[in-house]
Formats: C-alpha cells, structure tokens, sequence
C-alpha cells in the first residue's frame, strides 16, 4: 500500500503564499532596514529594500512557475507505507515532503534568500576595510576581546579550551591571514545559499562559523543564521532546487551514490531533482 498526496496548483499558490511572507517575516524580524526606507542604498546596496522586493519577486515568480507547469487536476505523489527494514522507525509523510519533495522546495526559497543575503552583506562589508583583508587588525581586535577576562576570572568565552584556543592562534599572528579566510568564506556561503548551489554544504559552513562566533562570545544574529543553516542542511537534497543544484546535484550525485558526472546510469536521486514539474515521470 502507499499513502497518496496531491500536489495542485492551488496548493501551489499556498506554498507560494507561506513562502512569501515567510520572507517578508525574517526581514521585518531580523533586518535591519531591510522593507522600509530608501529604495536603494549606495552604501550598502545589498541591503536596500529594492533588494528585499527583488527576491520577493523571484519568490512569487518560482512559485507562479511551478503553479503554471503542473497539470490542472494536479499530480498524485504515492510513498509507499508497507517497506519497512528491521530496526527502521517510520518517517511522517510531513517530513518526507518538507525535506524531500521538490514541489515543496518553495518553502526554501525564503530561507536560502535570507540567510545567502546576510552572508554575503557581511562578507561585502569585511571586503571593503583593510583591517580585514589586509593587515587582519579587526579581527586581531575580536579575538582580543574574546579571551579578555575580568578581575574574577570571568569573560566572554565559557570554555577555557577555546578561549586557549583563540589566545594561541592570536599569540602566532594567525589574524593576518585568518581573516581573509573569514572574509571569503563568508561570501562564498551567502552566494551559494543566493545561487542555490551546494546548498547543503554552504548552510553547514555557515553554521559552523555561526557555531564558532557563538564560542567566541558573539550573539548578534548567530543564533538566527545557525537555525537556517541547521534547516537548510536537512532538506540539502531539495532545498537548490530553485537554483543550481537542480542541474548540479544530479550530476555529483553523493559520496555514497556518484551522479551522472560519473557513471553511465541516471541517479535516482538526481532524477526527481531533474524532474520539471509538469513531466510525465513525476506523476507516479
């Protein structure tokens, strides 16, 4: 037997719709200027409002695509619900969906944009000041304060290991080039969340530096960032497929399956990820 579901195009608009103001949510909650002010900002043009409505449109106009593509009494997704494996617990059909149904990969969208968009605004930002890129002083400054500690013993680092940690890499000059790594690395994960490729990997480099700030002593939006990332490392099969990894992923395929790129059968995986909505093949 095999639970059914069905996908439609008006559940489509709904999607379109949750994922739309899902956007619209984290950047009124957690940006800064982001939704109101001036349209453009030359300072930080990344930031500028036109920028948010930009991506909402791309949002709306993913989810009008998707909508348009699919036949009009909708297609029937079948999971069967009678294979089970010694040992196995059973995953809900929700979570089957959310995390592994491309038709659902709308809910991403918002995500990804948000979270490539702040990765790649800090990067941006780090880019354009010497003390980052040139002489590694800001960076020197963050770590300083970091392993500070007060009369009592007492700082902002609760670790005594990683405190040494920082204390030792700071005490060797590594700044100097550690903050180039931080400066790229930031950008490279805000424009493949951005782009949709390799979406997992970026989204567990993201987090691990927003896990690695969070060490240090730093809240600001680390705890935000590393939640996305956490999310978007989960549904890493489907979460690019609104960007490159809907070619690229079939391709590579994964270190336990290699893709196209290197066998001569399709992978199994990469052909629900290369499906067009509308296919035959996608109809069960």
């Amino acid at each position: 037997m095999s639970r059914l579901t069905t996908i439609t195009r008006s559940s489509t608009y709904v999607l379109t719709v949750a994922a739309a103001a899902l956007f619209v949510v984290f950047c009124a909650a957690f940006g800064d200027g982001l939704l109101i002010g001036a349209l453009w900002n030359s300072a930080r043009w990344l930031d500028s409002p036109l920028i948010t409505y930009l991506l909402l449109a791309l949002i709306v106009g993913a989810g009008l695509l998707q909508a348009n593509r699919l036949p009009a009494d909708g297609l029937v997704l079948r999971f069967p619900h009678d294979e089970w494996t010694p040992g196995q617990t059973e995953e809900p059909l929700f979570a089957k969906l959310l995390f592994g149904n491309v038709f659902w990969a709308l809910l991403w969208l918002p995500l990804r944009f948000f979270a490539g968009r702040m990765w790649l605004s800090a990067g941006l930002s780090k880019l354009a000041n010497p003390a980052w890129t040139e002489s590694g002083q800001a960076l020197h400054g963050f770590w300083k304060s970091a392993v500070a500690v007060n009369a009592s013993g007492q700082g902002k680092i609760a670790y005594d290991w990683y405190r040494n940690f920082l204390r030792y890499m700071d005490d060797q000059h590594w700044y100097v080039w550690f903050a180039k790594l931080i400066v790229f690395g930031e950008i490279l994960v805000g424009l493949a969340l951005l782009v949709g490729g390799l979406v997992g990997l970026a989204a567990f480099c993201g987090a691990f530096l927003n896990f690695n700030y969070g060490l240090a002593g730093a809240a600001s939006g680390n705890p935000i960032l590393m939640a996305l990332g956490v999310l978007l490392i989960l549904a890493w099969r489907t979460a690019g497929y609104w960007g490159i990894d809907r070619w690229l992923l079939p391709a590579l395929g994964a270190p336990w399956r290699p893709g196209a790129a290197f066998t001569n059968a399709p992978h199994p995986a990469g052909a629900a990820l290369d499906a067009a909505p509308a296919s035959p093949s996608a109809r069960g």
